[in-house]
């Protein structure tokens, strides 16, 4: 027996080759900036809030529902549309009748508050 590297009885020793199993340097960096925004950024929904098992008292939930709540009312309201012409131009027709009057009357709206000037506070 033979007391090289190849210590397997199976097939021919010279057609091994761990080559293929090593990685290469680019490999190794590309793991480790993987493992580093990982650790950055966290897995995602790493942290559901309404898992049983997790150890936080019912205040910290409670603050933490009321953070994304208002995190998905702030993207909705984001998502609104402001201008009522913009869609239809956006997809290149032109807009309806009921939009442009739509624009009309929020021009006329901004028109009259700009008119009465800023909100100072006090009510009549």
């Amino acid at each position: 027996m033979s007391s090289g590297a190849m210590q397997s009885n199976v097939g021919n020793p010279q057609i091994y080759n761990d080559g293929d199993q090593r990685y290469s340097e680019a490999d190794r960096r590309a793991e480790i900036e993987r493992r580093k925004s990982e650790l950055s950024e966290g897995q995602k929904n790493a942290h559901d809030i309404h898992d049983p098992k997790d150890n936080r008292n019912l205040e910290i939930r409670a603050k933490q529902e009321a953070v994304q709540e208002r995190q998905a009312e702030r993207e909705e309201r984001q998502q609104t549309v402001t201008n009522p012409l913009e869609p239809a131009q956006r997809h290149g027709n032109e807009p309806s009748r009921g939009a442009q009057i739509d624009a009309e009357l929020q021009a006329e709206d901004e028109e009259m508050l700009r008119k009465k000037g800023p909100y100072n506070g006090t009510s009549h």
